[in-house]
């Protein structure tokens, strides 16, 4: 019996799905902790808000995945959700009930619009990702000043945003999580049945062989950010609806969960490598430590440094791992 465990121990360590499969774990683990504290952690709609939650980050860590599966980086995420959420509800304040109408594909529009220029950045003039994501990042922030004039924007959420974060119109589960699952099957189906999803992984694994083989690799890295740009924008989009108001900085607390989600799930930081459920387990992980933070009416700076720690010991011990089984 023993022998049997340790052997199954040992090949799922060896195989490609060990991440996934220790995310449950921990995922499990942290919902025994959290009941302890409260005990409504594991009532069937405190799990749903939670997923409802985890659905914002989702969204984001969708678009962080294809870009880390190049071997990039999108520092761009915080001001591109803040643009979408500004965008779309000021499209509504700028337009009336003509904008209310256009309201959310503009605001994922706009979105898009600077993953575009995150593209040509990376993609055409080859400047590093985390150096061009960044200025794009300063760039957009200074967009928003600019057009607030510094204050808080007067624009609220369209009642269509608002339906889309928080209703409940099929089978009681959150609008917000259907969103999240129609894209995530969206990027399951690109990244493992189309030609698009298999020259994502080769650029990861070796550019210039990717290129010598026939793949455009510029213009796969330009859709990767492009997509990237319009996820990040959606998810702006939902924390508008979810909260009524779009305001600044909305989305400064996403930037490291998001990389830290699908590197936790087993994406290889420098690309190449990696499945979309893995990064499923990895935003629900993080978000209910975030929760369980929370429960335990620890500090925002215990809470920082908690937050932290666990997500780097995790990374220590995924990492350790994985070294000692290739």
């Amino acid at each position: 019996m023993t022998a049997a465990v340790t052997t199954l121990s040992s090949r799922l360590r060896s195989s490609d799905h060990f991440p996934v499969a220790a995310g449950a774990v921990c995922t499990v683990a942290m919902l025994l902790v959290g009941s302890l504290y409260s005990k409504n952690f594991l009532s069937a709609d405190y799990l749903l808000m939670q997923l409802q939650i985890a659905s914002f980050l989702g969204v984001i860590a969708t678009g962080a995945m294809l870009v880390i599966l190049l071997g990039a980086i999108d520092l761009s995420v915080p001001w591109l959700v803040t643009v979408g959420g500004m965008m779309s509800a000021a499209a509504a304040g700028w337009w009336g009930e003509t904008g209310a109408w256009f309201a959310i594909p503009f605001g994922i529009l706009c979105g898009a619009a600077l993953g575009l220029v995150n593209g040509i950045g990376v993609a055409y003039l080859r400047v590093p990702s985390m150096i061009f994501t960044l200025g794009i990042n300063a760039v957009a922030q200074g967009l928003i000043v600019l057009q607030t004039g510094g204050f808080a924007p007067q624009d609220r959420a369209t009642p269509a945003m608002h339906l889309l974060a928080t209703g409940r119109a099929v089978f009681g589960i959150p609008n917000a999580l259907w969103v999240w699952a129609a894209i995530g099957a969206a990027t399951f189906f690109l990244l493992h049945r189309t030609t698009f999803g298999r020259s994502v992984y080769a650029i990861g694994n070796r550019e210039r062989a990717a290129y010598l083989s026939g793949v455009d690799t510029r213009r796969i890295t330009l859709l990767c950010f492009v997509i990237a740009g319009a996820c990040s924008a959606a998810a702006g989009v939902l924390l508008t609806g979810y909260s009524t108001k779009a305001y600044q900085a909305m989305g400064d607390a996403y930037q490291l969960p998001a990389i830290a989600a699908v590197v936790l799930g087993g994406t290889r930081i420098l690309g190449g490598k990696g499945a979309y459920l893995g990064t499923v387990v990895g935003v629900v992980m993080i978000t209910l430590l975030q929760s369980i933070l929370s429960v335990m009416q620890i500090s925002e700076m215990g809470r920082q440094v908690t937050y932290g720690v666990v997500i780097i010991a995790m990374l220590l011990v995924y990492g350790r791992d994985r070294h000692h089984s290739a």
